[in-house]
């Protein structure tokens, strides 16, 4: 086993993040040279899913980590069929539920672990069907630029980027609130942003900066926590945004624990006026130049959860979802690199529902169509719909186990939705409980069930790859 010491390239005024990132390599089928993995050239042949199950220690559902299983494409389909995956799946390293990547065919997945001694560790693995997942032994440690517990996705065929923001803050001075003294103070705090070589496992380039907000969006109350669900399109990176807002002008809040009498301070919070949904940009493959773009159509955070929720459209325009709390996909130009204001999918208003919606997860499929997983507020369960963002229209599926109450939280869990040609692949179980592999005809948006999937206390499925 070989292990090569690659150094990250970093561009522009960033700042030197000082780190090495290491990769161990080891033969593998076609890799008798020691050379990279490599691509995905070679057509699909399984469809694999993967599900979450709880530690022993305390039950708590994903701290356990994530088992994973191939499955043919006959097999997928084949409702007469069960996986236990539980009992048979093969465990992807990670101490805790990780964010697990595929290719564009399904035959390598990608993860970075999460949390742990080995939290921020990349292993790349080739889909050999069934528990059969080779370890490339491609590794690379990112814990230097990204933490252990990494945002990151594939944000282009190929390529994966990941993101960190630290430090973002808005001091209370306790003794300073009580007296009424305490003043407004802002601190942007830094993000990292690494690429990923997926085809040949290195990080060609790091950078860190100050997040770019203005002097009068920091004064005005403007805050990011987190940013996440990094998509490339042409020569930009963009990256998702948990926007809030406060109000400087009025004096923190206090709050006084009933139980405890414990005193906290707070910003009085002013979400209502926020100007709109905020998108950090950086070009690539410099990461040079940071800046954010704002969408009128929305005030919804864009940073996701589990989920990737933009996607580079057939004709070109990033569609992203204000996901998991909104209801809309807005878009970003390809053009002009700025949000397309002109452009609104309203779920809730393409379904007709007077309740409000909320897009838990989704995938853009192809020519306008895509695929969300959704709840909507005061009604059990998770909901499935084909959306033409095109014509703005929705069409919802039915699925018999639609109505569980579990669905209402695990929708916000799931990873990836795999499709291959006029199929999409997703695996619905309710937490602790038995489903099915739904396999959804985009095209003439009929549903079928696939293979059966058993159940485990405090474990669900969380993907299709």
């Amino acid at each position: 086993m070989n292990k090569r010491l690659l150094k990250s390239v970093l561009f522009g005024s960033a700042i030197v993040l000082g780190t090495m990132v290491s990769c161990d390599k080891n033969d593998g089928p076609n890799d008798s040279n020691d050379g990279p993995s490599g691509p995905d050239n070679s057509p699909r042949k399984f469809i694999t899913l993967t599900a979450a199950f709880p530690d022993a220690e305390s039950n708590t559902a994903g701290n356990g980590g994530t088992l994973a299983y191939g499955l043919s494409l006959e097999e997928a389909k084949d409702a007469t069929k069960e996986l236990d995956i539980y009992a048979n799946g093969y465990g992807l390293r990670s101490e805790r539920t990780a964010r697990v990547q595929g290719s564009v065919n399904g035959n390598f997945l990608y993860n970075i672990q999460y949390t742990g001694v080995n939290g921020g560790i990349f292993n790349k693995y080739r889909v050999l069907g069934g528990k059969q997942f080779e370890d490339t032994k491609e590794e690379l440690n990112v814990a230097g630029v990204l933490s252990t517990s990494p945002r990151w996705v594939k944000a282009a065929e190929g390529i994966g980027v990941g993101v960190k923001l630290e430090g973002a803050s808005a001091p209370i001075d306790p003794a300073k609130a009580e007296a009424g003294t305490q003043t407004y103070e802002y601190i942007r705090g830094t993000a990292s942003v690494a690429i990923i070589n997926l085809d040949d496992p290195r990080v060609p380039n790091t950078t860190e900066f100050e997040f770019p907000f203005t002097q009068a969006e920091k004064e005005a109350g403007y805050s990011v926590g987190r940013i996440d669900v990094p998509v490339i399109n042409g020569d930009k990176i963009y990256i998702g945004c948990s926007l809030s807002k406060v109000d400087p002008t009025k004096p923190p809040v206090k709050s006084v624990n009933s139980e405890t009498g414990v005193v906290s301070w707070r910003w009085a919070n002013d979400a209502a006026n926020i100007k709109g949904s905020v998108t950090l940009v950086v070009d690539y493959p410099s990461l040079a130049n940071p800046k954010l773009i704002w969408s009128t159509q929305s005030k919804s955070s864009n940073n996701s959860y589990r989920t990737m929720t933009q996607y580079v459209g057939t004709d070109g325009n990033v569609y992203q979802a204000t996901a998991t709390s909104g209801s809309q996909i807005l878009r970003i130009n390809k053009s002009t690199g700025n949000y397309d204001n002109t452009y609104n999918f309203d779920l809730k208003a393409a379904l007709n529902t007077p309740n409000n919606v909320a897009i838990k997860a989704w995938s853009y499929i192809k020519d306008g169509v895509g695929i969300v997983m959704y709840t909507e507020t005061d009604v059990a369960g998770g909901y499935i719909a084909l959306v033409d963002l095109n014509n703005n229209t929705a069409t919802k599926l039915a699925i018999d186990i639609q109505a569980d109450a579990s669905f209402s939280t695990t929708f916000g869990q799931l990873q990836n939705i795999a499709f291959a040609g006029d199929d999409v692949y997703v695996p619905l179980t309710p937490s602790g409980k038995e489903g099915n592999l739904y396999i959804v005809n985009w095209k003439n948006k009929t549903v079928a069930k696939g293979i059966k999937l058993k159940g485990q206390a405090g474990s669900h499925f969380i993907g299709s790859y």
